[in-house]
């Protein structure tokens, strides 16, 4: 049997899909079989096969065609333990009632992160969907441990919290605990010194549900990674629940082997960066639950220079909030770009919309605007709707899927090969390379924009 079909496919999808996502999906799935019309793909489990299913079988299957020459089907085989749970979860509710306490044991959850004001997005779904069917699921051993990993001030914390709390709400007489690295370290050093190491174990080990935030601070600290390390096998012997959260993979946190095989052995997910319509979905709720109407010139102005780190966007909103109150003066532009300047020290991005870009391309290649939105197909027109889709997509930080929508609802795929097309025309003709380049300038303009 041939193995290196999937292998060639394999090269070909890490040129066309993010590194992260590459290694959370693709990776970990394994050939098992190939005839003339049947690739047939080993996956871990279920809710990875129907993540995968929905959301890549269609650029394995048109990947696979091309890379075999010939029409061939996908077919996956999930490999479970005969405990494993292999039905779907049940629909996740969000329960209204507040969170009951058990009785003489303290949680740590905040009970302000839910799933219900958890923005998702492409960069966090799996992450949200797989913490969902922890909750729902009946089966203990079902993707156990739950390792969520990304960078810092993306959501992981919200998101741990959030099943702690849903957890506890379906489960009132079980014992769940919240806590960091740290806290279980320095728990665990005072334990020592006073002599409670058992108090210490007891403690942990009696819990249903343990939700561990950032273990990559556990590293170089061998003595706590070996209480660790006992700790969760005590837990994942007796059927409970263990959660974690990392900076990085697991197999990259530099932990004992032992330790770190544990970790590999459940479920991983990641969250990455938000891209720009999350942020402004962000920012929009997090007005909102400040009871403050917010401008969305200035949503839209916050969105575009505040890229990468959730808490750093939050504290933004919460310093525009404070300013305002404080001067007793309207949120709008020039105020956000005061606020964004005291933070960073640094120049700020230019608003470019889409519709500035589409005004710029009428205006530059003699075509009406409703024709860039609209189907013609007159050279003229099309060069000109290609330009501006490439132009917003350089410019603009929204997805491939929403220019399309807003290009006259085509799709993903239109623009992708609207932006190719116009970069081998900027390569083959310099009279045209400098006309984008021209816009280019003209779009970004001045520093801030009232």
């Amino acid at each position: 049997m041939s193995q290196d079909l999937w292998g060639s496919v394999k090269t070909v999808l890490e040129t066309r899909v993010a590194n992260q996502t590459f290694q959370t999906w693709f990776q970990p799935m394994t050939q098992l079989a190939e005839d003339q019309e049947v690739l047939t793909l080993k996956v871990p489990n279920q809710f990875f096969y129907d993540w995968m299913k929905s959301h890549y079988g269609e650029i394995i299957q048109s990947t696979l065609a091309e890379v075999s020459g010939r029409p061939m089907r996908v077919e996956y085989s999930i490999v479970l333990d005969d405990s494993e749970n292999q039905n779907q979860p049940e629909p996740f509710y969000e329960p209204e009632e507040p969170v009951v306490k058990q009785q003489g044991f303290e949680s740590n959850l905040n009970e302000q992160f839910t799933f219900s004001n958890f923005v998702e997005g492409p960069n966090n779904q799996f992450a949200k969907a797989a913490a969902e069917a922890v909750v729902n699921s009946n089966d203990n051993n079902m993707y156990n441990p739950l390792v969520v990993y990304g960078g810092v001030g993306l959501g992981k914390t919200h998101l741990m919290h959030a099943i702690g709390n849903a957890y506890h709400q379906f489960n009132p007489t079980k014992r769940v605990l919240y806590i960091s690295s740290e806290k279980f370290t320095m728990d665990f050093i005072s334990a020592i010194r006073e002599n409670k190491a058992g108090l210490f174990s007891q403690r942990y080990r009696k819990t249903d549900l343990l939700i561990v935030d950032d273990v990559q601070f556990f590293r170089k600290k061998e003595r706590t990674q070996e209480e660790f390390f006992h700790t969760f096998n005590d837990l994942h012997m007796n059927g409970k629940r263990i959660i974690l959260s990392t900076d990085r993979p697991p197999g990259e946190i530099g932990l004992q082997k032992r330790l770190t095989s544990r970790f590999l052995a459940g479920l991983m997910v990641d969250i990455t960066s938000p891209d720009f319509e999350t942020r402004v979905a962000i920012l929009r709720q997090k007005s909102e639950e400040s009871g403050i109407e917010m401008p969305y010139d200035v949503i839209e102005y916050l969105a575009t220079n505040i890229e990468s780190n959730i808490r750093e966007l939050q504290g933004a909103l919460i310093r525009l909030l404070a300013y305002s109150s404080l001067a007793k003066s309207d949120i709008n532009l020039q105020l956000a770009h005061k606020v964004l300047m005291d933070i960073t020290g640094k120049m700020t991005k230019p608003i470019v919309s889409m519709e500035d870009v589409i005004g710029q391309c009428s205006e530059s290649f003699g075509v009406k605007k409703d024709d860039i939105y609209g189907k013609g197909r007159k050279q003229e027109v099309a060069l000109a709707r290609q330009a501006a889709m490439y132009l917003s997509k350089e410019l603009t930080h929204n997805s491939l899927k929403s220019i399309g929508l807003f290009f006259g609802g085509r799709d993903h795929s239109t623009v992708i090969h609207a932006c190719k097309t116009i970069k081998i025309k900027m390569d083959e003709d310099d009279i045209f390379n400098a006309e984008i380049k021209a816009l280019l300038r003209r779009l970004s303009g001045p520093v801030m924009r009232s």
